[in-house]
C-alpha cells in the first residue's frame, strides 16, 4: 500500500490518520507540490486532478481523501469506522459533506492564505470558519462524538483542519466542546498528530516590553 503525500495537507493527514488509527503498513511518497510535482504527467496518470492524497493499494488507485477514509473501512469491514445500517451511514456522509465544504472553505482556505499565500479574503474566510465551529459546537453539545456514540471516519475527516484552524488565525478558544473533542480524538489508539507549523495564531510573538 503506497499513499502519495504531502505532508503539510490536512487532506493528505486525513489519510495518515485513519491509516495510522487502523494500524496499517504502507510506504509514503511525498510529492513536491511546491516544484509542481503534482502537475506532471506522472502524477497525472494516477490522479488526473492533480491532488494528494492518493492510495495506491496493489494497483487499485484511489484519489481523494475522504473516498480514501471510506475504501479503507469498506475494506477492512470496519463498520464501527463506517456503519452500514441507513441512518448511520448518512449520519456519516453528512459530516465528509461538511469536510468538504464547510470546513473545507473555512478553515482550511483560512490557512491556505497564511500559510501558503493564497487569494482568498482572510475576514470571509475566518468569518465562516467560526461559522461551520459555532454549528461543530452545537452538535458536540451533547455528545462525545460528531455521527455516533463511538468515532467513526466523520471524526477523521473533520478532525484535521478544525485541530490547525488557529495557524489561519481562527481562534479555538470559545469551542469548549470542540476543544474537548479533539482532545478525545487524540487520545486515541494509533492517533498520528498533524505538524504544526508557525502560521497565524501559532506564528512566534514578539516579548512585551
Amino acid at each position: 500500500m503506497k499513499l502519495y503525500d504531502l505532508t503539510l495537507s490536512g487532506h493528505a493527514h486525513r489519510a495518515r490518520l485513519f491509516l495510522s488509527l487502523l494500524g496499517l503498513a504502507y510506504e509514503r511518497v511525498e510529492v513536491d507540490v511546491a516544484a509542481g510535482a503534482h502537475k506532471a504527467p506522472a502524477f497525472l496518470r494516477i490522479n488526473p486532478f492533480g491532488q494528494v492524497p492518493v492510495l495506491d493499494d496493489d494497483g487499485t488507485v484511489v484519489p481523494d481523501s475522504n473516498a480514501i477514509l471510506v475504501y479503507l473501512a469498506r475494506k477492512l469491514g470496519r463498520t464501527d469506522w463506517l456503519p452500514e445500517d441507513p441512518v448511520g451511514a448518512a449520519r456519516v456522509q453528512r459530516w465528509l459533506s461538511v469536510a468538504a465544504g464547510q470546513i473545507a472553505f473555512g478553515p482550511c482556505a483560512a490557512r491556505l492564505v497564511t500559510l501558503f499565500g493564497a487569494s482568498f479574503d482572510p475576514e470571509e474566510v475566518i468569518a465562516r470558519s467560526h461559522a461551520i465551529l459555532r454549528l461543530i459546537e452545537a452538535e458536540l453539545a451533547g455528545r462525545d462524538w460528531l455521527a455516533a456514540d463511538h468515532p467513526t471516519i466523520a471524526d477523521v475527516a473533520a478532525y484535521s483542519y478544525v485541530a490547525a484552524a488557529p495557524e489561519g488565525n481562527v481562534d479555538l478558544a470559545p469551542y469548549a466542546h470542540v476543544r474537548g473533542w479533539l482532545s478525545r480524538v487524540e487520545a486515541l489508539p494509533g492517533f498520528e498528530p498533524f505538524p504544526k507549523s508557525a502560521a497565524g495564531l501559532n506564528a512566534p510573538r514578539e516579548a512585551e516590553r
